[in-house]
């Protein structure tokens, strides 16, 4: 017998998108940030509210909550995870959603800047949207679906699940995390007091995707030691290190291997920040690739470019660091062929077509799956994230919710 939903994710999606929750790279406490436990605080709450006794934040800004099985079969423990914080690649203060009703098709002009404007042509993905609800920024921050639709998508659930005990599950674990946009959200994750077999983040693009597959990711950063000199005086003497690293940096691919002109499974090396005095220049790199290989070549490919530039620069000296960030999550997500069967099915049985797909990033889930918790994505419906362009369907965020919903009872039912 189909379920009855009702929802709740709208109201909670617009209260939690208001909270500002912005991480930053530059600082070194956990979470980055305190203002995200601000919203930590209303979710622990609202998840009391629900029925959730246990819901707790820990010190470091990690939700943690049970829903207790209500079945007498032995079932694996599964757990849904969102993050809480917002990138800081744009503003997340004063955001100001944006309902529109019945989205009748066409461009979005939104009303804090003119300006900006959602362009049909270049957001696809609109074009399933008509005769739904958009939400959407005023155009002067991001909107924070990324990846507050998830954490809204998971209490409904959840609450639809306490309020519904005729649906059997397991025992289910949510986690929410803080400063997932700067590569550190499950640096602190307690996985013992977790306690979870198998996971499920729900910080995905379009309705029905579901991913198995990320970037393997590493960082580099190339530190340029030059010759300083007296201007007046330097002639034969001066190797300065910010025209070193300008060298460097426009002797790097521009037609190949940068985010820009790539797609698909194609990788690239991307410069993202640069620090430049006479005598030192620190230049930062993000390398991503689907394969150890692919990352080996594009290291590899930085280091000969710079050694090339070098030549030029017999007196000065260079150093490349590169660490790990995250791998694909597929290399473990292949060993549980389950994990991503049941999310098939479950999303079958919320109305929609199962897409399985690869992510040009990483999420939560690819450090969990390689930390013992096999954790692929499930979509929320974000759309243009890290933007003032950004926008989520409300039909997407139900779409969501009946997802979880269905997820949770197949491993009961499969049990």
């Amino acid at each position: 017998m189909p379920h009855v939903f009702d929802y709740t994710v709208t109201e909670r999606f617009l209260r939690y998108v208001v909270i500002d929750t912005q991480s930053d790279p530059d600082s070194r406490s956990c979470p980055s940030t305190e203002k995200q436990k601000d919203l930590g605080h209303l979710l622990v709450t609202e998840l009391h509210d629900i029925g959730l006794g246990d819901a707790d934040m820990d010190a470091n800004g990690y939700v943690y909550a049970t829903l207790p099985a209500n079945t007498a079969k032995t079932v694996p423990v599964i757990c849904f995870c969102s993050h809480m914080d917002t990138s800081p690649d744009c503003s997340g203060e004063g955001v100001k959603p944006q309902v529109w009703r019945n989205y009748r098709g066409g461009d979005i002009a939104l009303p804090g800047d003119p300006s900006q404007i959602i362009r049909a042509a270049e957001h696809p993905a609109l074009r399933q949207q008509i005769g739904n609800d958009i939400v959407t920024s005023d155009g002067t921050t991001l909107l924070g679906a990324d990846n507050k639709a998830g954490l809204a998508e998971i209490v409904d659930a959840m609450r639809f699940l306490v309020n519904n005990p005729q649906i059997k599950h397991g025992t289910i674990k949510v986690l929410f995390t803080p400063d997932e946009e700067i590569g550190r959200g499950v640096d602190r994750a307690d996985l013992k007091r977790l306690a979870a077999d198998f996971a499920y983040t729900i910080d995905g693009e379009s309705a029905g995707h579901i991913e198995d597959e990320t970037f393997s990711a590493d960082a580099a950063v190339v530190t340029i030691t030059g010759v300083s000199a007296h201007p007046g005086f330097a002639k034969g003497k001066m190797e300065n290190a910010i025209k070193i690293a300008a060298r460097i940096i426009d002797a790097l691919p521009k037609d190949t291997c940068t985010p820009e002109t790539t797609e698909g499974k194609e990788g690239f090396l991307h410069p993202h920040g640069v620090t430049a005095a006479l005598g030192e220049a620190t230049l930062k790199f993000i390398v991503r690739d689907f394969s150890e290989q692919g990352l080996r070549d594009k290291a590899a490919l930085l280091e000969q470019t710079v050694k090339d530039v070098m030549r030029d620069f017999p007196r000065s000296t260079y150093r490349i660091e590169i660490k790990q960030q995250y791998r694909n999550m597929k290399e473990v997500l292949d060993r549980h062929p389950g994990v991503i069967d049941y999310a098939m099915e479950a999303v079958r049985r919320a109305g929609l077509t199962p897409i399985k797909s690869s992510i040009r990033g990483g999420t939560d889930g690819s450090r969990l799956s390689f930390m013992g918790l096999p954790c692929p994505n499930i979509f929320a419906g974000e759309h243009a994230f890290h933007s003032t362009l950004e926008w989520v369907s409300v039909a997407d965020m139900e779409a969501a919710v009946r997802t979880i919903v269905h997820l949770a009872a197949l491993w009961e039912e499969r049990a």
